[in-house]
């Protein structure tokens, strides 16, 4: 038998720029020139977006002499799926993008997901950038190169860790969003401060008012904060082995109940919150997290306008789906769990039964 060793140790600098601010996007063009990301450039994003800043953009890019073609797809988490992918992936290479192209997504998750899949899989992975329009992926979705769909079987079931060249993100977009979009937004700058900055979560306490009346300040500092959290995760886990874990706090409830009613009832965030809200209790039943600690983290879940009770759903469904989460282990099931606010622990295995004991009195 002869052995013969393939070597490939090498380091790959991923680094990008996330640029927070006010009319960014009349900047975004030489910026892309001036890093040096893309020849050539496609718009991935989905209807709704296109019809609101599709054109607007692409008159932004003519003005440089650029050419801004844009592929887009219905709007929402159904179309979050392999079909929609690979009709993506048929319609950049009818454009003639080549490996020196580069994406642009311009939307929320949904599109920043499904756009960076494509990215990592055309020509074997070719440059994006994400251009968030949503609060939740400013603050989340669009940091931290993960990419993917779902499958029927379970929400991102299918992707890769894909990072960005660039990210901008540009608050102006909030003006417009609707209130359902932000309290979506809110769910997961909630959950950023619950487990990693307890400065955060008082400061949303006393500002909650403002945020919910788009007071332009207090958006850009709480903006600015929740990225340089999700930043510095990412640094130190890119591929989610360790601290990044956390960031799936309220996820492994959240993606059952959005699995369960095939993502048509709650938004992400409002999903997430109620995932939130059985976290703290569990954290309580654990002897991790204080009674009163546990009603903050509700009170202010409330006070955004996000649900923390459940939907009563089936109790056996909601544990077949939870066992298929990508955060089992075993096909046993794990949390992320609150020690006090600011503080989490992760890969928490959990009997099925006391999560039935916990899960049955918040369910509606």
């Amino acid at each position: 038998m002869e052995k013969i060793n393939v070597r490939l140790k090498r380091t790959v600098d991923d680094s990008y720029e996330i640029l927070v601010g006010s009319n960014l996007l009349s900047e975004i063009p030489k910026d892309l020139q001036k890093k040096g990301i893309g020849n050539r450039y496609a718009l991935v994003t989905d209807h709704n977006v296109e019809r609101l800043f599709g054109s607007r953009l692409q008159e932004i890019f003519r003005r440089e002499n650029i050419q801004l073609p844009i592929v887009s797809f219905p709007a929402g988490e159904k179309s979050k799926n392999l079909r929609t992918f690979a009709e993506l992936l048929g319609k950049i290479h009818s454009l003639g993008l080549d490996r020196k192209s580069a994406i642009i997504a311009l939307g929320g998750g949904v599109v920043g997901d499904i756009a960076g899949f494509v990215a990592a899989t055309y020509f074997r992975g070719i440059p994006f950038v994400q251009i968030p329009t949503t609060l939740l992926a400013m603050i989340d979705s669009s940091i931290g190169g993960k990419v993917g769909v779902d499958l029927e079987q379970g929400k991102n079931a299918c992707g890769a860790f894909f990072q960005p060249k660039a990210v901008y993100v540009d608050i102006d977009f909030l003006e417009g969003l609707p209130r359902k979009e932000l309290q979506s937004g809110l769910a997961e700058i909630i959950k950023h401060a619950l487990i990693f900055d307890s400065r955060l979560f008082e400061f949303l306490e006393k500002s909650l008012r403002k945020l919910i009346s788009k007071d332009k300040a207090s958006w850009m500092h709480v903006i600015q904060k929740n990225c340089r959290i999700k930043a510095a995760v990412v640094e130190k886990d890119e591929k989610e082995s360790g601290a990044r874990k956390m960031l799936n706090y309220g996820h492994t409830v959240g993606h059952a109940i959005e699995t369960v009613t095939r993502y048509k009832k709650f938004s992400h965030g409002e999903a997430v919150s109620m995932g939130m809200s059985f976290a703290s209790r569990l954290s309580v039943k654990l002897g991790l997290l204080s009674e009163k600690e546990s009603l903050r983290s509700t009170a202010l879940l409330q006070a955004a306008g996000l649900p923390v009770r459940l939907p009563a759903l089936p109790m056996g469904k909601m544990l077949e789906v939870m066992r298929k989460d990508k955060k089992s282990i075993g096909g046993k099931l794990s949390f992320v769990v609150l020690e006090r606010i600011g503080n989490a622990r992760h890969d928490v295995i959990v009997p099925e039964e006391l999560v039935k004991e916990v899960i049955a009195p918040l369910m509606d």
